[in-house]
């Protein structure tokens, strides 16, 4: 037996409640892991509090992240005793997920835990911190570099700006960090901010074509944020976009692109390849200073989690959610 949270369907939505389960009760999968450490994430906080269609099988266990031990394997990669980590794949959408004390996934699915992080610290990192290294990594490889400006990072004080903040930083870039919390000013600069700037100079619409400014952006929010920020990038520079904290719109004109050559990348972290995964861990374990971890992360209990979503969504949480799943 073990415990995990779970969501079940009703006629009026859906209940989430911590649950004692058997492990026959387990899905399909080749490799079966203890689990140390999961993370609450957007995707996790729509599925938790039924804000989203998130879920589509049911019952679930949602959490997109884990980070443990294989218990057992029948994958050629991995044997019992090595250390994983888990994120995306549709885990917690249409497959069991990280929530849970034990979990059982397909091997490809997984990467090996880097040397330079505990179980705890990869959480720490997560979905989101990992997501932040794929866009560090596209605006990189699209030939940004820190000798042709700063570069703007939007929901900063979130999970994926705040490590954003963080490797942008060690790669030699000057940093803006874009917020409303401007409180947490002092946050932000510990991460490596340069400059902070007011959130809502950038939420509402702006003109087509605005003072360049950015070489580069990592942008979570998208809708009108994401507008002016394409509007405010430099000639040749590049925005990689990765989220939709304001809205899944794009209200953009053409002009960015055809009169300055600005670039819009695509992140996405879900179905990435694992050659590209493990790029990006390979940039976290060798450019994240660990002991920012300390105040990117805080630790709760797996029964703690449930409410914890509901603070995740009102926007009400710095950082992130490490969830012991065995406390």
């Amino acid at each position: 037996m073990f415990k995990a949270i779970q969501i079940e369907k009703t006629d009026d939505g859906q209940t989430v409640s911590l649950k004692e389960l058997d492990e026959n009760s387990l899905p399909e999968g080749d490799v079966t892991i203890d689990v140390a450490y999961s993370t609450l994430n957007f995707k996790d906080g729509l599925a938790i509090t039924g804000s989203s269609p998130v879920v589509r099988t049911w019952p679930m266990v949602p959490g997109i992240d884990l980070a443990g031990t294989v218990r057992d394997s029948s994958h050629g990669d991995y044997k019992a005793g090595d250390k994983v980590v888990l994120n995306g794949w549709g885990v917690g959408e249409t497959h069991w997920g990280g929530l849970s004390q034990v979990a059982r996934l397909k091997g490809d699915w997984l990467v090996p835990l880097p040397r330079a992080f505990s179980e705890k610290q990869a959480m720490a990192i997560g979905t989101a911190g990992y997501t932040a290294a794929l866009c560090v990594d596209a605006l990189i490889d699209a030939g940004i570099a820190p000798d042709q400006g700063p570069v703007l990072v939007t929901g900063a004080t979130g999970g994926v700006g705040s490590v954003a903040i963080a490797l942008l930083k060690a790669a030699g870039f000057q940093v803006h960090a874009l917020t409303g919390k401007t409180q947490e000013a002092e946050y932000l600069k510990k991460l490596g901010a340069d400059d902070i700037v007011d959130r809502a100079t950038m939420s509402e619409k702006g003109k087509p074509l605005q003072k360049e400014i950015w070489a580069g952006v990592v942008d979570t929010a998208g809708s009108y944020t994401l507008a002016n920020a394409c509007a405010q990038t430099k000639y040749g520079g590049a925005v990689a976009s990765c989220g939709l904290a304001q809205g899944f719109d794009l209200p953009v004109t053409v002009m960015p692109f055809i009169l300055r050559g600005v670039r819009l990348l695509g992140v996405d972290s879900v179905m990435a390849p694992k050659e590209r995964r493990l790029k990006a861990w390979d940039r976290l374990g060798r450019d994240l200073d660990t002991s920012k971890l300390e105040a990117i992360g805080q630790e709760i209990g797996l029964a703690d989690a449930i409410d914890a979503a509901g603070k995740f969504m009102s926007g009400d949480v710095k950082g992130r959610y490490i969830v012991d799943v065995n406390a």
